[in-house]
Order: structure tokens, then C-alpha cells, then sequence
């Protein structure tokens, strides 16, 4: 993987635009950051996801994703050593990244975009429910809807 790829991947997610932060690339959704490029150095990547998902991902892939230092880590900002990522990892990292930024709105309008974006097609309706964005301890909690 090489940042160009990171870049192609991040910016093909809906309403995705690039942008600076701390002179490093950052990917946003609504103006929220979802990803950075390039920190500590251009073999890097960073993705924003839930501490869960940041735990499962790094339990399954230690060679490839890495807790960032400090508080940011323990909120689930995750490392990416770019030239140990596959294709297949990253797209859905950065999918659940984007989907926990993106607001409700827009993520309902694409509520399959994680499995749309690993190819993988959702087998029931829940599986097109999108994930409560919660720092709590349960992570992937899906979002009540109010009935009337």
C-alpha cells in the first residue's frame, strides 16, 4: 500500500474531501476528520475508530495497525503502517472511520458503505443498520430510531 492508495481509497467514500491538518493530508466528512496521511512519516496512515474496533483490529493485524501515543490512542485513533496494509484491511478501516464521522444523516443515506466498500454485501436489514457513534463501552451499538 502506498499513500497515493491510502489517498485513492479515503477519497472514494461519499462526500469525502481532502484537506490540511498539522501540514499532514486528512480526509473529512462534513468537515470532521476521519484520516490522516503521512504522521509520523509518509509511511503512515491514521484512522479514527472505536476503541473496540481499534482493539480487533490491531489483536488481528499487529504488524499493521498500531494505537496511536497518548489519549488520542486510547480513543481509537489507530496507526497504519502503509507498506504492511492490504487493500482489502484498509478499505474497511477506513470505511468504519468514515461512517463513525460522517453525520447521521449522511450515513443513513449509506448505511452499507463499510461492507459496499470491502465488497462485502449485507445479508439482512440489521446488517444496514449504521453503528451509534458512542465512546461508551459498548461500541457497536446500532442507532435507535424513534417510532410514533
Amino acid at each position: 500500500m502506498t499513500p497515493n492508495d491510502f489517498r485513492k481509497l479515503a477519497l472514494s467514500l461519499p462526500e469525502t474531501a481532502e484537506q490540511a491538518h498539522m501540514r499532514h493530508p486528512d480526509f473529512r466528512v462534513a468537515g470532521k476528520i476521519f484520516a490522516t496521511l503521512g504522521y509520523p512519516d509518509k509511511c503512515w496512515g491514521m484512522v479514527k475508530l472505536t476503541p473496540v474496533e481499534q482493539e480487533m483490529l490491531v489483536e488481528a493485524e499487529p504488524g499493521v495497525f498500531i494505537p496511536a501515543k497518548g489519549a488520542w490512542g486510547r480513543q481509537g485513533s489507530t496507526t497504519v503502517n502503509l507498506k504492511a496494509a492490504k487493500k482489502t484491511t484498509l478499505r474497511r478501516a477506513l470505511a468504519a472511520a468514515w461512517q463513525l464521522a460522517a453525520p447521521v444523516g449522511l450515513s443513513e443515506q449509506f448505511p452499507t458503505e463499510a461492507a459496499a466498500a470491502s465488497g462485502d454485501a449485507p445479508k439482512s436489514k440489521a446488517a444496514n443498520t449504521p453503528r451509534k457513534k458512542s465512546s461508551g463501552s459498548s461500541r457497536l451499538k446500532t442507532r435507535s430510531r424513534k417510532t410514533r
